[in-house]
């Protein structure tokens, strides 16, 4: 099988494990990665035994296909110009700042039919993978992403930052319009939102509550969806499922046997499993899991929460201002 040359742009925190991996994959040849830090890019380069380019306009020009792990701000200028050489690319989420930014993407991935794959991880987390054969009608979604304080990623709204990779998920569980949103976030060591709930209600009656924090002295990654007959329950961060499924058989006491079903998937690498994908994507031509329309509807969504936080936070300062 030929193998796909694919290059890294942007191999900072996340980036140089986007190269680790192609690196050690048998279907892919890792041809360079490129950063604004030459030495960054050389170091990593020379972990995982390719060439560092101080300009990723020359690694485009020597791949198939590439990751683009550059700051949220530099994906729309950086992506356009992939897809502009004819070069598939995996885009990590946030797709982009702005909603028209990510039309642009769209339309021309679609125009030159190049792959346009956006890195929501979680999608490929093994523990989700599995979850999906049991659900049939979710009614009540309850998602917990608390963090402990890092640095890294305070450049964005935590909604941007955490969020979004639940609205990710819930949007690809829940097949139905958005009716209503209804927020609330504060800022408490940034300047921006660090601690949001969200309250999405579906137009087919299912509710959708999420809670995320970068603030706590703990993190929590866990997915709980109710629905007819069953409750799913995922921890992220254990990649265990437990699925609980009641049965027509009644116990002595009158009340329905339950079926519980638990899983642990702690050997398998969602990343890997990700890039994997994104590979095999590009030799079949296939449509990404999470493709760019289903990158740039998370973001609408991330959008309009950030958009209510903003406004409410307007009002209740106007009411303080004014008793």
């Amino acid at each position: 099988m030929r193998k796909i040359k694919v290059g890294v742009i942007g191999v900072g925190y996340l980036g140089k494990f986007h190269a680790e991996k192609y690196a050690a994959m048998a279907e892919a040849e890792l041809v360079g990665v490129a950063d604004t830090n030459p030495e960054q890019a050389a170091a990593v380069a020379q972990k995982c035994g390719t060439k560092a380019f101080a300009d990723y306009r020359e690694l485009l020009k020597a791949v198939e296909a590439v990751s683009v792990v550059v700051p949220t701000s530099l994906h729309h200028k950086v992506g356009m110009e992939c897809l502009a050489s004819g070069v598939d690319m995996m885009l990590e989420k946030p797709m982009t700042t702005t909603l028209a930014e990510a039309d642009e993407l769209i339309a021309l991935a679609a125009a030159d039919g190049r792959v346009l794959q956006v890195g929501h991880l979680e999608r490929y987390n093994p523990a989700i993978l599995a979850m999906e054969q049991y659900l049939t009608q979710p009614l009540f979604i309850e998602s917990h992403r608390i963090h402990s304080f890092k640095p890294r990623g305070t450049d964005v709204d935590v909604v941007l930052d955490l969020m979004i990779h639940d609205i990710d998920i819930v949007l690809s569980v829940v097949n139905a319009p958005l009716a209503t949103i209804h927020t609330v976030g504060v800022p408490v060591v940034t300047p921006l939102t660090d601690i949001a709930n969200a309250r999405l209600i579906f137009e087919n009656g299912c509710t959708a509550n999420i809670t995320v924090s970068r603030i706590s002295k703990e993190n929590i990654r866990r997915l709980r969806i109710f629905q007819p007959r069953s409750y799913l329950s995922v921890d992220y961060a254990k990649k265990e499922i437990m699925v609980i499924r009641l049965q027509n058989e009644l116990t002595e006491a009158g009340l329905p046997k339950e079926e519980i079903i638990n899983a642990c998937f702690v050997e398998q690498d969602a990343l890997e499993a990700e890039l994997r994908d994104f590979v095999a994507n590009v030799r079949t031509r296939a449509v990404p899991r999470v493709s760019g329309q289903q990158g740039r509807n998370a973001l609408a969504v991330a959008q309009q929460i950030m958009d209510q936080i903003r406004e409410n936070a307007e009002r209740y300062s106007h009411l303080l201002r004014n008793p």
